[in-house]
C-alpha cells in the first residue's frame, strides 16, 4: 500500500452560532496518496474551503483526525503545524495573496527565506523564469495583471518543491483564457515536481484534469473515496 500524503479519519467540523450547532463536515474519511491529484468540487457553502483548511492545518476540526506526511495535526500547537506547512505544504489561493510591498522575486524568496535557504534569490529567479515573468522580477503585485499575479503565486507555491499543493480556486478571478493557460501551467509544474495536488474548484473542466474527483455536499464527500 502507498504511503498516503493525507490521511482523514471521522473528520467533524462544527460551529456555534446564534446559541445553535451548525453542522458544516460530517464523517469525513479520505485517503489521498502520495503523488495523486484530487479535486473538491461542490456548490458554494457545501464546506470545500473548511476541508481545505482544515486538511492544511489552518484550522482546528471539532473531531476526528488528519495525518499530514505522517504527522497528527490535531496532536500539534499551531506553532508545530506552521512548522509542518513550511517544511511540506504549497498554497495558490483564488485571491493569490501576494504582499503588495515586496516584488514577485520577493514574494516567491519569502518561503525559501522561511525555511532559511541560502540561494532565495537565485531559486525565486529560476522559479519565475520558469512561469514566464523573467520580465517582471522586480514588478509590486499591483504593476501585474491578474494572470501574472496568479503566476507568481505559483511560482511561490512551487519554490519549495512541496510534497502537497492546496489550490483554492485558482482560476476564480481569471478570465477563461487567462485560466485555461494557468491550469496548464499548474499541471506542468505539478508533474515536473511529482507534488501531492489538492484542488477546490467549480470549475468541472478543471477537476476532470485530476485523477480523482470527490464531491462535497452538505458537509458530506460522495465520490471515489
Amino acid at each position: 500500500m502507498s504511503q498516503h500524503a493525507i490521511s482523514i479519519d471521522s473528520l467533524h467540523k462544527a460551529i456555534e452560532l446564534n446559541q445553535q450547532t451548525i453542522n458544516i463536515l460530517s464523517d469525513i474519511n479520505l485517503d489521498i496518496a502520495l503523488g495523486e491529484s484530487i479535486a473538491i468540487s461542490g456548490s458554494s457553502g457545501s464546506g470545500k474551503s473548511t476541508l481545505l483548511g482544515l486538511m492544511a492545518g489552518l484550522d482546528d476540526a471539532s473531531s476526528g483526525t488528519i495525518m499530514l506526511m505522517q504527522h497528527s495535526l490535531s496532536t500539534m500547537t499551531e506553532d508545530q503545524r506552521a512548522q509542518v506547512r513550511a517544511k511540506h505544504v504549497g498554497f495558490v489561493f483564488q485571491s493569490f495573496q501576494l504582499l503588495p510591498n515586496l516584488t514577485a522575486t520577493e514574494n516567491v524568496m519569502l518561503p525559501l527565506e522561511v525555511l532559511n535557504q541560502k540561494n532565495a534569490l537565485q531559486q525565486a529567479t529560476s522559479m519565475l523564469e520558469r512561469v514566464g515573468l523573467s520580465h517582471r522580477l522586480t514588478h509590486y503585485p499591483k504593476q501585474l495583471s491578474g494572470g501574472e499575479q496568479q503566476r507568481v503565486a505559483l511560482a511561490r507555491a512551487f519554490v519549495t518543491q512541496p510534497d502537497i499543493l492546496f489550490a483554492d480556486e485558482p482560476t476564480g478571478n481569471l478570465d477563461t483564457k487567462t485560466g485555461d493557460n494557468i491550469v496548464d501551467l499548474l499541471f506542468e509544474l505539478n508533474q515536473e515536481i511529482n507534488t501531492t495536488l489538492v484542488l477546490v474548484t467549480h470549475d468541472e473542466r478543471l477537476a476532470s484534469r485530476c485523477s480523482r474527483t470527490l464531491r462535497l455536499e452538505a458537509g458530506r464527500l460522495e465520490g471515489n473515496l
